[in-house]
């Protein structure tokens, strides 16, 4: 029989706005939601980058696979003092990303690639421009993906990381318990870890959201009690919702 929740961690930070789906579980169940970012993202500074030899200009395509990089590719070019030539092309692994780089650039559609339906498309359309010269800037995790596919096709780039996910101060939370913590990249692992290296988990229980997530979990040993997404809960909420109402009834 699985023991009444009282706490959960989630691992994200605080919305600012006040609203979240989490704190709908708070709510309906009485139960406490505290939130707490497990990482942070450090920018990668001009001096750095220049210790890659790359030079961004040089490049006639840049490939774009999340928001977060559009950012601080931007905040890097701002550091370094350099200005996109309008010949630039830009490679989006998603409409989003698209439509997000409008904040930096002049927006014109023959530059700016992405795909219209499946992001599986995306690698396609790599594909019909192989003859561009693609600069890749990336995090520091979780981005092989890309690389692989761009070496396993001999398209021609340079990829840098221009961000760095690092773990956060945790030890203020040495001496506090929480009945689940809900955990949503292995960064967040890694991060438990370098807080805590003696982490037991005894009767805590483990959300892990995703696959990567959930190996990463595993291979530290820890046990998982809440997993999402799934066919059943697409969504973490959903799942710890689910779990608080059975092991509180």
């Amino acid at each position: 029989m699985d023991l009444k929740v009282k706490s959960v961690l989630i691992s994200m930070p605080e919305p600012i706005d006040g609203k979240s789906p989490y704190l709908e579980l708070k709510e309906k169940f009485k139960v406490q939601v505290s939130f707490r970012p497990f990482i942070h993202l450090d920018p990668v500074t001009a001096k750095e980058f220049r210790q890659n030899k790359i030079n961004i200009l040089e490049h006639t395509a840049i490939i774009l696979a999340g928001r977060t990089t559009v950012d601080y590719l931007f905040r890097l070019l701002t550091e370094m003092r350099l200005e996109m030539p309008l010949a630039m092309k830009y490679f989006c692994a998603s409409e989003a990303i698209a439509l997000y780089l409008q904040k930096f650039i002049t927006y014109r559609k023959r530059k700016v690639f992405y795909p219209k339906a499946k992001d599986s498309d995306f690698y396609d359309i790599l594909l019909k421009h192989k003859n561009e010269n693609y600069f890749f800037p990336r995090s520091n995790v979780n981005q092989n993906e890309v690389s692989d596919f761009l070496k396993d096709h001999k398209l021609k780039f340079n990829e840098a990381v221009i961000y760095k996910t690092a773990s956060s101060d945790l030890t203020d939370l040495a001496k506090v318990k929480f009945d689940i913590i809900a955990f949503f990249s292995p960064s967040d692992i890694k991060s438990l870890y370098d807080n805590f290296p003696d982490f037991k988990q005894d009767n805590t229980r483990i959300a892990a959201f995703g696959l990567a997530t959930g190996n990463a979990v595993r291979d530290a040993g820890l046990r998982i009690d809440i997993e999402a997404p799934t066919p059943q809960f697409p969504s973490m909420k959903m799942a710890l919702e689910e779990y608080i109402k059975k092991a509180n009834k």
